[in-house]
């Protein structure tokens, strides 16, 4: 089976599991496989914004930092119409768990484009997104 196909099932099992959330997803799925350029942050696409290989690498990298639970990607509300077409499933914005700062992780994304970092799901938390660890908390890279 392929990426696209995988992350596409789990995408529909994650949203019969809690329909009123939208679902997260680990950074290597959604960015293994994924060669569309426009399917995360594509307003920036072209005007700044690093390739889809760079924000991926970019984000292992502060997946490996002792201070981060976790990187996840968060769907963005049309990533549904994947399902009809051979488009990459839509992201809206990608979350760290981190016991950092929030000034320190927004030096994380220099050179990402991104319009900032709130703290928290945006859009309420999904049933299956994991839980902050004690000490940590959620942060949201936002684009747009």
């Amino acid at each position: 089976m392929d990426a696209r196909k995988t992350l596409l099932d789990k995408l529909e099992a994650l949203d019969a599991l809690d329909e009123d959330h939208l679902p997260v997803v680990t950074l290597d799925e959604y960015f293994d496989g994924n060669e569309q350029e426009d399917s995360i942050a594509p307003n920036q696409w072209g005007y700044g914004r690093p390739t889809l290989r760079e924000i991926h690498a970019h984000f292992q990298a502060i997946a490996r930092r002792p201070d981060v639970q976790g990187v996840y990607v968060g769907l963005h509300q049309d990533w549904g119409m994947a399902l009809e077409c051979d488009d990459w499933p839509a992201a809206e914005n990608i979350h760290v768990i981190s016991s950092a700062t929030q000034a320190d992780a927004e030096r994380w994304l220099e050179g990402l484009e991104a319009d900032g970092l709130i703290t928290g799901w945006p859009y309420g938390k999904h049933a299956a997104a994991p839980e902050a660890g004690e000490g940590f908390q959620v942060y949201t890279v936002c684009w747009d």
